[in-house]
This record gives C-alpha cells, structure tokens and sequence, in this order.
C-alpha cells in the first residue's frame, strides 16, 4: 500500500505519495519554488542550489529538488534569508559570464536572463579569474563553455532518457565544462535533446546558430511525422525577406516531459514547395475517374485515408498499402484471440514497466522513442529488458539486460516457447493448454537458439516485477506466419499480466489500418499513386505528376503507437492542389480536409470530434493533452491457434532491411541535416561470406530486386547478417525484414 505523508509548506495543508520530493509536492499544488537544475524526466541534478527551502527544525537550507518530506515537516519556501540565499547564488552564476545577449540563440528565453531579473541582481560583486574557452562545434550541435552553466541537465538527459551517455562533466572549479564521454568528438545519436534542456545559449543547433532571435519567430504546434511515436513539437518559422516565404528555422519540444529524436528535431525541411497546375489537376482526376487502383504510403492523414476509402467504395478501385495492410492483418490476427481492436499497452507504461520484452525489432532505429522509453524503465525503475532478435545492437547494450538471440525466420517458434515459459502456471482454456503441452520444444529450442536456460534466466530476473510489457515489432508483420505469430502475442497477454505494445512502421500506419479496405498489391495498369509508385503520380517528392503537400504543410490527424489520434497543423503553406480538391472535383463536397475528421469511422474507436476541438499541449504537470485515445473496441475471440510450422533456415548471406539512426524514409532522405548513410554494413565474418571488402561497389540480388550499394566493415556487427538500408529507395513493407541474397562484388 502506497504511504501517504501529511505536511506543510508555506502553512498549506499538502500531501506527499512514497516516493515524491518537496519540490513535486509543491509543484502539484501550484507552489512556486524557483529551479535552474532540475527536469522533471530525470533524476534531480541537484547543482545549481536554487530550489532551497527551510524546513522547520533543521538548520541551514535544504535541497527541495532530491529531499523527500517527512511526516507533520513544515517547510517554508520564501523568506528573506532564502531570497539572500538565492540571489548570491545568481549572482556566482553571473561571475564572467559573457554578455552576448544581443546576438545569443537563447537570449529572450534564457533561464539565466529569466533568473537574473527574478532575484534583481543589477550588480556583481564578486569576480573571478577569466577562462579561455574554446567553442567546440560537434557536427549538428555546437558547445560554447564560456556560456555553460553546469547546471548538468545535458548530461542526466543524455544518460537516463535518451541512452547514449555521450557526454561527460570535466571538473575544475571555474574551469569545468561538458566533454564528449570516453572519445575525443561527440559520438551520439545526434538526438540534440541536449541543446533543448539547456538554460542557456551553451549548447545550440549549428544550424540555427546566428539565424534569429527567438521572439522573431511564430510557433506551430504540431505532431513529428517520421515515426508512429507521434512525439509532439512546435515549428518555429519566420517570414523571409519581403518578396521571400515562410521558412522553419528550427523543431523544439516539451522538453520538461516529451522527449524528441533528432529526425524530429533537425528534420523538418521536407516540405513541398509547389504552385497550382491547372492541366496536372485535371489529370489527376481523369486518372482516378479511370483507375483500377490506388497505391499510398501511410504518411498521409487519417482524412486523406478516408478520403481515398471514399474513392474506393465511389469508384469500385483497389487500394494497395502493404504496410498498413500487413499490420492490419497482424491486428486482425492479434484480435481473434484477444476480443480487442486494439493493443493494451502505451509509451507511459514501457516508463513504468519494471520487466521488459522486445523482440521482432530493432526498436533504436525503427522507433527511437520506444529506446528512450525502455531507457527510462532501466534507469528509473531498475527494470529488467529482454531484448530479442538476430542481431545485437549496440545502441541497446547499456539498457538491455539480456540478449535472446535468435535464429532469424524463427520467431513463430521464439513466440511458442515464450508463450509456453510465461503461462507454464497460467489458467488457461482447454484448447490452449493443449497447444502448449503438444509443443516439440527441444524442436523449437535448437532450430531457434533459444535454450531453456536462457528462458529460466528471463524468469528469475522478473521474479519480484511487477509492471510487464511486451514490445512487438515489425519484423513479424510480414513474417511468413505472422497471422499465429499475432495469436502466440495474444495469448501471452490474455493469460498473463503482460501488456502488449505492438509498434507499427511509418507515421499512420494504425490509422490507415483502421480506416481503409486494403487490398494486396499486385502488379496492374492504371495504378494512381500518393507518394509511392504508380501510373500517375501524386507525391511531394520531384517526380510527381501532380504535386502534392508534406505533412508540414497540412491539417489532419495520426494514429500513434498509443493508439492516440493526434492533430497536425500546418507550419509552411502549400500553394498548390491538395488531395480534397481532387476529392471535390470527384462529387465529395467538403470546403477543408479536416471537415472530415468528426468523420471518422466510430466503429474502430474514433470520436465524433470537430478538428478545431482537439488540444496539443502537455499540462503544466505534464499530463498529455493532446487529441484522444482511440475508444477500447471489443470484438469476438474465437480463434484458434495454429500448431507451429517447420522453422525456415537463413543460411550463407543474409540482408536485415534498416535503416540507420535518424533516417526514415525518402521525407527524412529529403532533409539537409540529417546524415544519409545508404551504405551496406556488415561484419568481417559477412565480408569473408560474401567474398567482399570494406569500401568495395556490390551488387546485391533479392529475391525480389537488385541493388547496388557500397560496403563499409562495422566492427560492432558479427555474423553473417548485414544492414541494408531502405530510405533512399522506398520500402518494400511486402517482405519479410530478412532475405536471403547474393551479393556480388562490382568490378
């Protein structure tokens, strides 16, 4: 049972739950205490002294920021010794640092000017030894030491949030400054959540450096749209020039709660700059008049699916989606032996979880903000993560407690043994039980690699936890036997206390998903395309036949892996058509996209809601307001589970499609910072397979195309599995994440 703490501050009647500081107690009842240091999503920095409050019968001041209360304390939080207190406290902050406010990024929201105002230091009175600094310039992030704080919010977000643990405090008194950790430039995923906890202009974009000043530009809320994580952020934009147009100078975000990648944060130039073609338009719309189908990607807006599932049943044409499709049969499959539509899990309760399995993903890359979460649950909770799947990453070694690594193509037999590990004392049906008691598991053992005593070890370590999560990713959705592979997932979470996240491909997937009658793609004339491949071309990209807005530039709504219906705004204007005028030349009339969006299918759990009516801000306690959750749909579960099919052999040189830190797909390939690595990477032990070098020109032949890449060695890899990235080409959501291939090197 959770003990409750009875005390006061400032003669207020305030409660504390096992666990909570003063300054969260005070916080929650609208107390103010005065912070430089602390942030709310890691563990208290305690440097800068700012929050200090007295507390009756004790002497001296103590930190509210890492104390906790105890029973019938009295605390006080302003007097005038603690306004002294405070006010020497800025004004040792204020000893040499540079007055670069006219031209400093951070002048106008620096929590420095801020403080500095706030406690009236209008004078110094003390000094100290000047220090020659060197502005460091680490690629996308720039380091000014001269201006540098060490209030050490930097490195406790880099460590406990994000995972890289990239940078470091070097001490020396008035000399101390942040360093790159164990290296001697800045090795790191480039997420810049760095630059955003920062209070002051130390640690800045090397982009936006210089560019404006922070009250030049107009905000846009808005939602990322390069991942399912659906990470909220504001667009900053300005006006350029008298005949120029509007431009985003920079991506930030909540930082207190949310958390960004650095595709969020430094990819945000992927709009579409286009002006009206009157003879393309009226192309486009003979072309769907005419069509047999409709082939889209799943970045698009829940009104522009429903939009194209309007033309489907007006017209009679196909609509192709392989990753939607897939994940909506996996979704399908999951359901029958579930009774839900949707998953049951969230990113807040991966934060919470104190026993973590992944498998099916190699989640750093496919979805950042699940590593960031799975970070937090270690550092914060202590959890225990199982990660599972052929490949190591070395981007989860600091946060994965265990590697399960299996034989790639098994993990319909992973998921057996799982299932048969975590329900052995579960109350489960007849018929399910049965299954689990005819499973050959000394079978499944050896054809997957995955011993008993790895999965006793799993057990013991989740032995005292009590919150447990599984994270399923989107290597199976197009795995030969996803459809029981989705049921082996269900059945875990019926029968056990585990929660399921299920971590969909691109920005939209689980609202296309839900609201589109997908058919499977096959290869016919007279395809219409929206960003992707087809007969006539609607796209934001060059090789449109009819240009068409990004998702920066447009009004709608996502479905996220929360299976959160979020709102996007538009940040840049788009001057050409748009899917809506296509529709209204069609015979559906509606003056705006969003007109559509109280439209939506109920039936799959979304709300009758007006666009205009949806929030998109964190409260001020950090709680997540922005649009809805998907309504909890039930549905029959009467399936049955299929017994487990012979495990296929990956041998001799295998390709994993995916992409590296920060690419997506061909929007975030579109971008100017973030860096396009396309090449092959592989092991020594790949390179000696496939008879190739570092640096050679190959030709690699799938079962279903031919490429050529380059090949760079990667030391941290091993076996005979290489990386093949897929951003600059287009995804193939049809295939299974792992192809046998010949890779022949280009003389």
């Amino acid at each position: 049972m959770n003990k409750i703490i009875n005390f006061k501050i400032d003669g207020k009647d305030v409660t504390a739950s096992k666990g909570e500081t003063i300054l969260q107690v005070a916080r929650k009842n609208d107390i103010y205490i005065p912070t430089m240091c602390y942030i709310s999503k890691t563990t208290p920095c305690a440097s800068c002294r700012i929050c200090s409050v007295e507390a009756e019968g004790v002497d001296g001041f103590i930190l509210s920021c890492n104390t906790p209360p105890t029973e019938g304390i009295e605390i006080k939080t302003n007097s005038q010794e603690l306004e002294l207190e405070r006010t020497n406290i800025m004004k040792l902050y204020d000893v040499n640092h540079p007055l670069e406010c006219g031209v400093c990024d951070k002048s106008g929201e620096c929590d420095l000017q801020n403080m500095t105002l706030e406690f009236n230091v209008s004078q110094q009175n003390f000094s100290a030894k000047d220090q020659l600094k060197k502005v460091e310039d680490w690629g996308l992030i720039n380091y000014d030491p001269a201006l540098c704080i060490m209030c050490e919010k930097c490195v406790h977000v880099c460590n406990e949030v994000i995972g890289d643990d990239a940078i470091d405090v070097k001490f020396g008194g008035y000399s101390s400054v942040i360093i790159p950790k164990n290296a001697d430039t800045l090795d790191c995923t480039f997420c810049g959540e760095c630059i955003a906890v920062c209070p002051v202009g130390a640690l800045v974009s090397s982009d936006f450096k210089y560019s404006a000043n922070a009250w030049e530009l107009s905000r846009v809320p808005s939602t990322c749209a390069h991942c399912s994580a659906g990470c909220s952020l504001e667009y900053e934009t300005r006006h350029v020039g008298i005949n120029g147009e509007d431009s985003i100078y920079r991506v930030k975000n909540n930082f207190e709660y949310a958390t960004l990648c650095g595709a969020g944060r430094f990819g945000f130039d992927f709009e579409n700059r286009a002006k009206k073609d009157e003879t393309a338009f009226n192309k486009a719309v003979e072309a769907i008049q005419n069509a047999q189908a409709i082939r889209f990607s799943s970045v698009i807006t829940n009104e522009e699916a429903h939009i194209l599932q309007l033309f489907k049943e007006k017209f009679g044409l196909k609509l192709f989606n392989e990753d939607a499709r897939l994940y909506q049969a996996f979704m399908k499959s999951y359901s029958s032996i579930s009774g839900k539509l949707h998953h049951s899990g969230s990113m807040d309760a991966i934060k919470q979880a104190d026993a973590v399995i992944v498998i099916g993903t190699r989640i750093a890359t496919d979805n950042p903000m699940v590593r960031y979460a799975l970070r937090t649950a270690s550092q914060h909770n202590g959890a225990k993560i199982v990660y599972a799947h052929p490949m190591e990453d070395a981007l989860m070694k600091n946060t994965a407690t265990q590697l399960m690594k299996y034989e790639a193509g098994s993990e319909e037999g992973v998921l057996a043994l799982l299932a048969n590990e975590l329900l052995v004392n579960a109350d489960l049906d007849e018929k399910s039980r049965a299954f689990l008691n005819d499973l050959d598991l000394g079978y499944l053992e050896a054809e997957s690699n995955i011993g008993d005593d790895e999965l006793k070890l799993m057990t013991k370590a989740f032995a005292r936890s009590q919150n447990h999560i599984l994270v399923v990713g989107s290597d199976l959705f197009a795995h030969p036997r996803a459809n029981n592979i989705a049921k082996l997932v269900a059945l875990i979470e019926k029968y056990s206390d585990f929660s399921v996240v299920i971590v969909p491909n691109e920005v939209n997937s689980a609202g296309v998903s839900l609201l589109c009658e997908l058919d499977k793609d096959e290869a016919i004339t007279n395809v219409v395309a929206y960003n992707a491949k087809g007969d006539f071309v609607l796209s934001a990209f060059e090789d449109a036949d009819l240009a068409m807005p990004a998702l920066s530039q447009v009004e709608g709504t996502v479905v996220n892996v929360d299976n959160q219906v979020l709102p996007l705004n538009v940040a840049l204007p788009f001057e050409g058509y748009i899917l809506n005028d296509i529709a209204n030349a069609l015979g559906l009339s509606k003056e705006n996209t969003i007109d559509y969006t109280k439209e939506l299918a109920e039936e799959k759990g979304f709300k009758a809601v007006e666009f205009d009516s949806l929030e998109n801000f964190y409260t001020v306690y950090g709680e997540d307001a922005r649009g809805y959750i998907l309504d909890e749909v039930f549905c029959e579960s009467d399936a049955e589970i299929e017994e487990i099919e012979e495990l296929p052999e990956f041998n001799g040189t295998v390709i994993y499609h995916c992409n590296p830190v920060l690419q997506f797909n061909q929007f975030t390939n579109k971008t100017k910072q973030l860096e396009k690595d396309n090449t092959l990477r592989g092991s020594a032990q790949f390179a000696a397979a496939a008879r190739i070098s570092d640096g050679d020109e190959v030709e690699i032949h799938f079962a279903s195309r031919t490429i050529k890449r380059v090949f760079k060695q990667d030391n941290e890899l091993k076996g005979t599995i290489a990386l093949n990235p897929s951003f600059d080409i287009g995804q193939d959501f049809s295939q299974y994440r792992f192809e046998k291939s010949k890779i022949v090197r280009v003389v």
